[in-house]
């Protein structure tokens, strides 16, 4: 079969077959009477074998080896083959992402692309300062699509550079509280916390539910968290987390000032006493702890608490009698 032919048959072009040829992948050895190379059956079947063998993503001298190598160890090639594979579905997919980003931005012209290509770049900077600064140039007009500052603000472990990306996303678009409840549900606890966190800066009513569904989260960090926030805002389901931050001393001057935000509201402030005594009475709370629950009083007003703290100033611990009859003569001052 002369090459014309074989090409026609195998959709290998004569030019590609010739220069298999002058690789050494092909040797027809025949000729006609005219000179011309022929090519037999087993030159063609070695033709579908390189073709095969180029499909996987093999080249040209791999598949010599593959083809003509007694010793050719396959498995270790095709291993060799998927890794080379997966790293480039990783550069493809890391600039489909890019692009994406970029079309997000609805650039009007090329010089809005460049400045937001900077920006990406920035954001992903190891230079702290650079990643900072990335994030507040982020808010005075450049386009950054809010998928990249939710992404940087989920991986930021610099808490200068963090806080930056939290002020930032807190004053996006929209769509960054639905992307950061995403990563409550990471594997990673520091992930699961940076979102929590950034989530707390929005306005009250993209995150209420977000931080309420919170408050039942498996994490604890997350749990503590939503209840911070939650009881900054005057939301009565945080007490009982805020409670239990006092007795853990995590967060504990925080939650107290939580309570007496709270307890601004008379039903609010007759639970929050109520929950404070109980945990007094636990036989298990030991006397640091028992200390905190007292100064916890201290923004509590109302009859339960007054009782607590009368009762509080006779107790065995010093420190808690001191600092309950301290709390009494501040709530005795006109």
């Amino acid at each position: 079969m002369l090459i014309g032919e074989v090409a026609r048959r195998s959709g290998v072009s004569a030019r590609m077959l010739r220069h298999y040829e002058s690789l050494g992948l092909l040797r027809p050895d025949e000729r006609t009477g005219s000179g011309y190379r022929t090519y037999a059956d087993d030159d063609i079947r070695r033709i579908f074998h390189i073709e095969s063998l180029r499909s996987l993503g093999l080249s040209l001298r791999e598949v010599g080896r593959a083809l003509d190598d007694p010793g050719f160890a396959p498995a270790e090639l095709v291993a060799d083959l998927v890794r080379r594979t997966r790293e480039r579905i990783a550069r493809e997919t890391e600039l489909l992402t890019r692009l994406n980003r970029i079309g997000a931005a609805e650039p009007d012209g090329w010089g809005d692309v460049l400045e937001t290509i900077a920006l990406l770049q920035a954001l992903g900077s190891a230079s702290a300062g650079k990643r900072q600064r990335a994030a507040l140039a982020s808010v005075d007009g450049v386009p950054v699509p809010v998928e990249a500052l939710v992404e940087a603000a989920l991986g930021e472990s610099d808490p200068h550079v963090a806080g930056a990306l939290r002020w930032a996303l807190a004053r996006s678009g929209p769509g960054a509280v639905a992307l950061l409840a995403r990563g409550l549900d990471s594997p990673v606890a520091a992930v699961r916390e940076r979102a929590v966190r950034s989530i707390a800066e929005f306005p009250d009513d993209e995150t209420a539910a977000v931080l309420h569904d919170a408050l039942g989260h498996p994490d604890v960090v997350v749990r503590r968290r939503a209840a911070l926030a939650l009881g900054a805002r005057g939301v009565a389901d945080a007490v009982p987390t805020l409670v239990e931050m006092v007795v853990d001393e995590v967060n504990d001057v925080d939650a107290a000032d939580a309570l007496g935000t709270l307890a601004v509201r008379p039903a609010a402030a007759q639970d929050i006493a109520a929950r404070l005594v109980g945990r007094l009475a636990d036989g298990t709370v030991d006397a640091p702890a028992r200390r905190r629950l007292t100064q916890a009083f201290a923004d509590v007003p109302g009859p339960t608490a007054e009782r607590a703290l009368a009762e509080l100033s006779r107790d065995d611990d010093r420190g808690v009698a001191v600092t309950a009859a301290y709390l009494l003569r501040i709530r005795a001052t006109p």
